[in-house]
């Protein structure tokens, strides 16, 4: 069953690994430009049409140091804007000091021009990727809520379509996820979703399926009115080995403030993605088992001893 959002969906899919592949690029040039920079202030110096001092070199090697920094912090969090903010801020940095070169007397002026032309091209695809990715993949909106995604997978041995229709039936899901209480059917489309929080908050929310393919993907996304705006998805795919299952999850929730921010992320814990794999791990274990199996550490939530007390064992 397909349902008519699903193509949004994917268009917003398509959207976001193209924010994500110019962000990556756009760390390499800035991990490129900046060891050039560092290593061959001259030669840089000459092409943009700058006077090669010693303090221009200077000027050259902390600029390529801030584009280095501004690269590796892209690579290593290709999803966070902050970094493509940084960039902005850099460039900005880059037109003043090319705006200054103007007036140096060994000027060049027409490579001076070029660069800066060049700059600002550059500034543009800069804010572009950096408003797109805050869009997209962002730490705020707009009233002060904070996204977050989280992805997490586990081989299961079943079949995708036996994963599949375990997880299609909603009642079983508090079975492995262990904060959910309850997952009520609305319709064939809509469910409400209740929680309880260590601190004995209760979070709740209503979700509609957007697209269903079995043995493939459930995909979802909570309705408007919804305290916590949440979607997702959950893929079925069938492993190496042509028997067991990949299942991969993937979550985009914005954490609003106050009281019930603090609810969802004691819900979700300090890592939201060992959460997802910790209920993936127990779904795991319902399936290939039949129920989830507690580890000592598990059932012990403060340190405890290895062996019980004698005393315990004579009474039993």
């Amino acid at each position: 069953m397909t349902f008519e959002p699903r193509n949004q969906q994917r268009r917003d899919e398509h959207d976001g690994r193209t924010i994500e592949r110019l962000a990556y690029g756009l760390g390499l040039f800035s991990l490129g430009l900046g060891l050039a920079q560092v290593l061959a202030p001259r030669r840089v110096a000459r092409v943009i049409g700058v006077n090669d001092t010693r303090r221009t070199r200077k000027m050259m090697r902390m600029i390529g140091a801030r584009e280095m920094a501004s690269g590796v912090g892209i690579l290593r969090a290709p999803r966070s804007s902050r970094w493509l903010w940084a960039r902005v801020g850099g460039d900005v940095v880059d037109l003043a000091l090319l705006g200054s070169a103007f007036g140096s007397r060994r000027r060049r002026t027409g490579r001076i021009a070029g660069a800066t032309a060049a700059v600002v091209g550059v500034t543009a695809l800069d804010i572009v990727a950096s408003t797109a990715m805050r869009r997209s993949h962002g730490i705020g909106t707009a009233d002060g809520s904070q996204t977050v995604e989280v992805k997490a997978q586990r081989t299961i041995n079943a079949s995708p379509l036996d994963v599949y229709s375990f997880w299609r039936n909603f009642d079983n899901l508090p079975r492995f996820m262990k904060h959910l209480q309850s997952v009520e059917v609305l319709d064939n489309r809509r469910s409400r979703w209740t929680a309880k929080t260590f601190g004995g908050v209760t979070v709740e929310w209503e979700a509609e399926i957007v697209d269903d393919q079995p043995g493939e993907r459930i995909s979802w996304r909570s309705l408007p009115e919804s305290n916590i705006p949440n979607s997702g998805s959950v893929r079925f795919e069938r492993g190496p080995d042509g028997q067991s299952t990949v299942v991969r999850v993937e979550i985009r929730y914005d954490r609003p403030k106050g009281r019930l921010g603090a609810a969802v992320a004691k819900l979700l814990g300090k890592v939201p993605s060992q959460q997802i794999d910790n209920d993936l791990r127990r779904l795991k274990q319902v399936i290939e088992l039949g129920e989830v199996v507690n580890s000592d550490a598990s059932i012990h939530p403060t340190p405890h001893p290895a062996q019980p007390p004698a005393h315990v064992g004579e009474a039993l």
